[in-house]
């Protein structure tokens, strides 16, 4: 166990330590999800999940092109 500058400084390190790097999920998320379904709004990450997203949830409808 550390006595008194020790532990101060040893305090004050962890908590600069502990304060950097702390970032939001969601903004991580918005970067992340691309791809809009245009029927339901749906955010998704790729054309791949797009088109999956289109089998299982609007089987009667066409997916979009991969251009838009």
């Amino acid at each position: 166990m550390t006595r008194g500058k020790q532990k101060i400084e040893a305090q004050r390190k962890n908590a600069e330590r502990n304060q950097k790097g702390k970032g939001s999920q969601l903004e991580a998320r918005v970067v992340g999800l691309k791809v809009t379904c245009p029927i339901c709004k749906v955010q998704l990450a790729n054309q791949n999940q797009l088109g999956d997203h289109y089998t299982s949830k609007h089987p009667k409808e066409k997916p979009p092109s991969d251009s838009s």
